[in-house]
């Protein structure tokens, strides 16, 4: 575990116990997954904090904001074949870029129109709202699929509870010449 992890963790768990209080069974169970699946690794942006890069609980899985505008990635070798920019929210790589999506219920920019339904399809077929453009690495769907329908659902009910933070991710970026 790394030491922003770590950091992370230990700030989250410290607010947990009054969020937790709000929660269905059903979310509460959603946030657990939440938290040992990684999520907050990719889709909360870093920040640099006095002892470096942090999780900014602000923005708490709002994905790549959109105001942070990068320019192209570096050059790739087959010795470095991706790389993922500082805030920790897009990657680079032989698929193309990628920006880690926001999973806050924002209506518009968010999950806040997504149904139970599409999460889960999303994450079981590996494809936006179950049947659109593929999802991109570094996103562990492959993995991910295997997790209990339950647990997917469980996952959905506590996005649903954040509040919802408007910030448009860019769209996905396609590798050159496809």
């Amino acid at each position: 575990m790394t030491r922003s992890t770590a950091a992370f963790l230990a700030l989250t768990l410290s607010a947990l116990p009054a969020l937790a209080a709000d929660l269905s069974h059903q979310a509460r169970r959603g946030e657990f997954v939440v938290q040992t699946g990684g999520c907050n690794d990719c889709h909360t942006p870093l920040r640099l904090g006095p002892n470096g890069p942090e999780p900014d609980l602000s923005r708490m899985l709002s994905g790549h904001p959109e105001t942070i505008v990068l320019p192209p990635p570096p050059t790739l070798t087959d010795a470095w074949n991706n790389v993922g920019s500082a805030s920790g929210t897009a990657y680079a790589g032989p698929w193309g870029i990628t920006y880690a999506f926001n999973l806050t219920p924002d209506p518009e920019t968010g999950i806040g129109k997504w149904r139970e339904k599409d999460f889960v399809q999303a994450i079981k077929t590996g494809k936006h709202l179950g049947v659109g453009r593929p999802i991109q690495p570094p996103m562990p769907w492959e993995s991910y699929r295997h997790l209990p329908e339950s647990d997917l659902k469980a996952v959905f009910a506590y996005l649903k509870t954040l509040p919802p933070i408007r910030n448009k991710v860019p769209d996905y970026v396609p590798p050159k010449g496809k």
